[in-house]
């Protein structure tokens, strides 16, 4: 069966479309076959990441490896049961299609609490949660007290999470890999950095999950989405030369990859 990553948060602007595309890239060009579904029916920006990149290579002639994406599939109400839910069949359907040719299946959910963003964290065999390096974000996980050290208990989000562990739980599937990735790391504000690490260690063990470095905060991002790049794919898009900030960028993909630990994953970029 095919390994389950699921990229959520609900809070916006967090970087998950960004993390989702370069994890399921790195994966393909590691030799892996992924398949992916955006779970965002509004914006669908992983998706529209995906249509840049065929696009580019389109109009390029290059040919850049690319997960396998596909929209959602519909379903017909009428066919379904009574008391059924559209979108569970929906979801489980894109899963079904997926499966059979797929290493990892990524999927991508939206910056709001949904009907389908919950199903998928149930399915979840790796959940990716990428987290701005700040407290205004720290509250989807737990509330703190004035100090920034104290926590009070946890959010919703980590509730829902728990949620999910438990409906995995009760149908004997194996437990979830929970990883909070904190992304858009300033060099400033080291105080604050700081204070975030310890405060994410702390709840770590209180609620279960993996802590791990992200991206930081780089102009590269915003200018590889029109054309659907990733990092990886610099190199041979006209033989772009790296810059120290696109190669530290790199090394913060591959120490991700490395953290995640996901099965016969054997680094090589």
């Amino acid at each position: 069966m095919a390994h389950i990553i699921v990229v959520g948060n609900e809070k916006g602007g967090s970087g998950k479309s960004t993390t989702t595309m370069h994890v399921a890239t790195a994966l393909v060009r590691m030799g892996h076959h992924v398949g992916g579904m955006d779970l965002d029916l509004r914006q669908k920006t992983f998706g529209q990441y995906i249509k840049n990149r065929a696009r580019y290579c389109s109009e390029t002639g290059i040919n850049l490896r690319t997960p396998h994406y596909i929209d959602l599939p519909e379903v017909n109400e009428a066919s379904l049961k009574p008391g059924s839910n559209v979108f569970d069949h929906r979801l489980s359907s894109g899963i079904a299609l997926l499966e059979p040719q797929s290493d990892f299946i990524i999927i991508d959910c939206p910056g709001s609490h949904t009907r389908l963003s919950q199903m998928a964290h149930s399915l979840a065999d790796t959940l990716i949660t990428p987290l701005n390096d700040s407290f205004v974000d720290f509250d989807l996980l737990a509330k703190v007290e004035s100090d920034g050290k104290t926590i009070k208990g946890p959010s919703v989000y980590s509730e829902m999470v728990w949620g999910a562990r438990q409906l995995r739980a009760e149908a004997g599937m194996k437990p979830m890999d929970w990883i909070v990735v904190r992304n858009r790391l300033g060099a400033q504000n080291m105080i604050n950095k700081k204070k975030m690490g310890a405060a994410l260690t702390l709840l770590a063990k209180r609620i279960g999950f993996r802590a791990a470095s992200g991206f930081s905060e780089r102009v590269v991002f915003r200018e590889l989405f029109p054309q659907g790049l990733t990092l990886l794919d610099l190199k041979q898009v006209g033989g772009r030369q790296l810059n120290m900030s696109n190669i530290a960028a790199r090394q913060e993909l591959r120490e991700l990859i490395k953290t995640l630990k996901l099965p016969n994953v054997k680094i090589d970029f």
